[in-house]
């Protein structure tokens, strides 16, 4: 009986500590989102331009804010594969785990809340996110994420020929 007790006092315990680390990792975000929003008024309805649907995400609860600059007109393409990277970052640092695997298509996905923690990393709403559901470089050409271990992504843009593997491409390997 009394390994059992054990046992049930070790998974509690490790319970309590993974909603502790959590809470550290996100409460900050959360707090200041709440405290900004309810210092502001409500957001406008999102409008098709970046601007509206940036601001709408913005102030939506369980959603990053990190993809807001992502493609703007104000950076360039390293600038939008740092953002990606810092995504993938936040992703792991959350989960504690690896980065997301698959396809563009099913990274996008989990990034954008088909995760265990249903956060959005990369708002659904992302003017960055094609009709296929897949995360796309300033040219509309979809990313090419190569897994080079658990916690390395490799994020390959194909640069404004739009053909990867051409000699105007943008990596970043971290």
């Amino acid at each position: 009986m009394a390994p059992k007790r054990i046992r049930i006092a070790l998974i509690g315990s490790s319970l309590v500590l993974g909603v502790l680390l959590l809470l550290m990792v996100l409460g900050p975000r959360m707090v200041r989102r709440s405290t900004e929003t309810a210092a502001r008024p409500a957001p406008a309805p999102a409008t098709a331009s970046a601007q509206g649907a940036g601001a709408a995400s913005a102030a939506v609860e369980g959603r990053s804010e990190l993809a807001n600059g992502l493609n703007s007109p104000a950076g360039d393409v390293r600038a939008d594969l740092r953002i990606v990277d810092q995504i993938f970052a936040a992703y792991r640092s959350a989960l504690h785990m690896g980065n997301p695997i698959g396809e563009n298509r099913e990274i996008t996905a989990t990034l954008k809340g088909r995760n265990k923690l249903g956060f959005e990393f990369l708002p659904a709403d992302n003017p960055a996110i094609n009709s296929k559901g897949e995360l796309c470089d300033r040219w509309g050409t979809p990313y090419f994420f190569h897994q080079m271990s658990g916690e390395k992504m490799e994020i390959r843009s194909a640069g404004p020929d739009r053909t990867l593997w051409t000699a105007d491409d943008a990596v970043l390997t971290p």
